[in-house]
């Protein structure tokens, strides 16, 4: 499902998407509400959810489709404008977040990702965002303490998800096994109470684990 209010935005990615073998835009919508009304009676895989729109936003749209259960996943795209709304967008559930002037390639992987159950946190796509709004995120008083109740080697872990690497990523500069790599990641989500690694990057960064300027482990 396509959700924008630009009709000529959801034209070129319907166009883009409609030439995949694999992928079939079943409904689009102009607003979070429409989106939400439509998809009691559509069934998607994934919602490609922009953020300003009138009547319901993205983010609202977001935790009610989330909020479902069996619900598509959300991907949301937003804008260099709007980038705060991004990580509001993954605390509601969203399965991750790209700008509007993704590659045709890459939105097409993400979406292939997503609905194979991943979280889409591209590491430039990540940096890009936070760089923009580095200001709005939390200072060292304002952050959640996880030093005792994270182990030294998931704290590095989360900090290596939160800059975008892959679990073999991760394993290679880790020199551990990829399957470690997935225990201490599911590890990480159950003591944090997460649900993905989109929002890990989203808590690693909120707590200072990991900032944009200076990146840390």
């Amino acid at each position: 499902m396509l959700v924008d209010d630009q009709e000529l935005v959801r034209t070129g990615f319907r166009m883009v998407l409609g030439a995949q073998p694999d992928i079939e835009v079943v409904s689009e919508a102009a607003d979070g509400l429409a989106a939400v009304e439509a998809l009691r009676t559509v069934e998607a895989d994934v919602v490609l959810m922009d953020v300003r729109m009138p009547r319901m936003d993205g983010v609202e749209a977001a935790r009610v489709i989330c909020a479902a259960p069996d619900g598509p996943k959300v991907l949301i795209l937003t804008t260099f404008d709007l980038d705060e709304y991004a990580f509001a967008a993954i605390k509601a559930g969203a399965a991750g977040f790209l700008l509007k002037d993704v590659p045709p390639a890459e939105l097409i992987s993400a979406i292939r990702s997503v609905h194979s159950g991943d979280a889409v946190v591209a590491p430039s796509t990540t940096r890009r965002l936070l760089d923009r709004f580095a200001v709005l995120l939390p200072d060292g008083d304002a952050r959640r303490q996880d030093a005792g109740v994270l182990t030294a080697r998931e704290r590095e872990v989360m900090v290596n998800v939160a800059r975008g690497l892959s679990n073999s990523e991760i394993a290679a500069r880790l020199h551990l096994a990829e399957a470690t790599v997935k225990t201490h990641l599911g590890r990480i989500l159950a003591k944090l109470g997460l649900r993905d690694r989109a929002q890990v990057v989203v808590y690693a960064y909120e707590t200072g684990a990991v900032s944009p300027d200076h990146p840390r482990g």
